[in-house]
């Protein structure tokens, strides 16, 4: 039996999984219930179970019964803190919802996990089941691969894989993947202005922040168009802005945060420089203080040319020419999957989860209240993980 027949006659198994981890999502780094259900789901197979010291965390090793190298497979677990509406498998946490899919994901590796011991006698290697708390913002996967996840068979990993579904955009059952960045860097810029406020009639006996702040919001674009090469782009949005309490009062300070956007290690690098150096000339100029806070977070996702590859045939072979599409370009999200890119090769791919009878075009994207995610995808998600967890380390033992 194949793993994508297998994979279909535990749909059920996984289907109930997703549903329990849908309703009782948990966020950040602290996953008690989550982790519990992925240790119940995973008991009664032959790994070597690890859980994480400052996160909750599960690492799983399963050894094959033949020797050879170790791959990595990961699955995120974290929700975010979004009330859901409407849909059928809805949330019972108040103000936290599985938007981004990582109950999924979660799902998809229990399930490959079920599906490679099966076939352990056939296994020539290591499957690593990377299990992740802190994808949305605290960067679970830094902090696991501090904790050992990559040597967590004794030896590093020569391939890691991640799956990501997507609500909207990508038609059903899609999987797509690319060489080279495949997901941005993701940085905060935080910056507050301090002046000296006064009645709003009379502003020359004041130092008002909020021009000035204004002009940063300005030229902060200006430095991504003059200063960046447009086939190389950096993205900047000041999605909050705060000062002042009512019209005719100047006020002492003015907030405002962006995210940073970047697609190559120069940019992401150089952007971080360029934008503190902005504001606080243009503080100076104006004879007022700045302080200017830079946040490195996530760093370009990108993926190994040739692991990139491997994906696209193992796809085509395992599902045929059509479910497979090479991305033009990078997305335009982030993602902490790139701390192990940075260490070893490594592809992040993405999968279609719209559900079947709704317009991928007008379907409701990631982080929203009303995303949807098809359950149909779950057998295709986790019987991939098995292939290429299996095809690579055949194809590592061949060489």
């Amino acid at each position: 039996m194949s793993l994508r027949e297998s994979a279909t006659d535990m749909r059920d198994e996984l289907v109930r999984l997703r549903h329990a981890l849908h309703r009782e999502p948990e966020l950040g780094l602290d996953l008690p219930r989550t982790q519990e259900k992925v240790l119940a789901a995973l008991s009664g197979l032959p790994l070597d179970v690890r859980l994480g010291e400052r996160l909750s965390s599960v690492t799983a090793v399963l050894r094959g019964a033949l020797p050879g190298p170790t791959v990595l497979l990961r699955g995120d677990m974290d929700a975010l803190p979004v009330s859901e509406r409407g849909g059928e498998v809805v949330s019972q946490a108040e103000g936290r919802m599985h938007a981004c899919g990582h109950d999924l994901h979660t799902t998809m590796l229990a399930g490959a996990a079920h599906l490679l011991a099966a076939r352990r006698d056939r296994l020539a290697g290591n499957v690593i089941f990377m299990f992740q708390p802190g994808e949305e913002g605290p960067g679970g996967a830094k902090i696991m691969i501090d904790e050992g996840v990559l040597d967590a068979a004794g030896e590093r990993p020569v391939a890691a894989y991640a799956l990501h579904v997507i609500s909207s955009v990508l038609p059903h059952g899609m999987f797509i993947t690319r060489g080279g960045p495949m997901m941005a860097a993701a940085d905060r810029l935080v910056v507050t202005v301090r002046g000296a406020g006064g009645h709003g009639s009379t502003p020359h006996h004041a130092r008002d922040p909020i021009p000035v702040a204004c002009e940063m919001v300005t030229a902060l674009q200006t430095m991504v168009t003059r200063g960046f090469d447009v086939f190389d782009p950096v993205v900047v949005t000041v999605g909050s802005f705060h000062a002042g309490t009512v019209d005719n009062v100047i006020p002492d300070e003015a907030r405002f945060e962006a995210t940073i956007r970047s697609f190559s290690a120069a940019s992401h690098a150089r952007v971080q420089e360029r934008a503190v150096a902005l504001v606080r000339g243009i503080a100076a100029a104006h004879g007022l203080e700045v302080e200017a806070g830079y946040e490195v977070n996530y760093p370009v996702t990108v993926n190994d040319h040739a692991e990139a590859d491997f994906v696209g045939g193992v796809v085509r072979e395992a599902y045929g020419e059509e479910r497979f599409v090479t991305a033009p370009q990078p997305f335009t999200g982030s993602e902490d999957f790139s701390f192990v890119c940075d260490q070893v090769p490594s592809a992040f791919v993405a999968l279609g989860a719209c559900p079947a009878d709704a317009d991928p075009a007008k379907a409701a994207y990631n982080h929203s209240a009303e995303a949807r995610f098809d359950d149909a995808v779950l057998p295709d998600g986790a019987a991939l993980y098995a292939e290429l967890a299996m095809r690579r380390l055949g194809l590592e033992l061949s060489r």
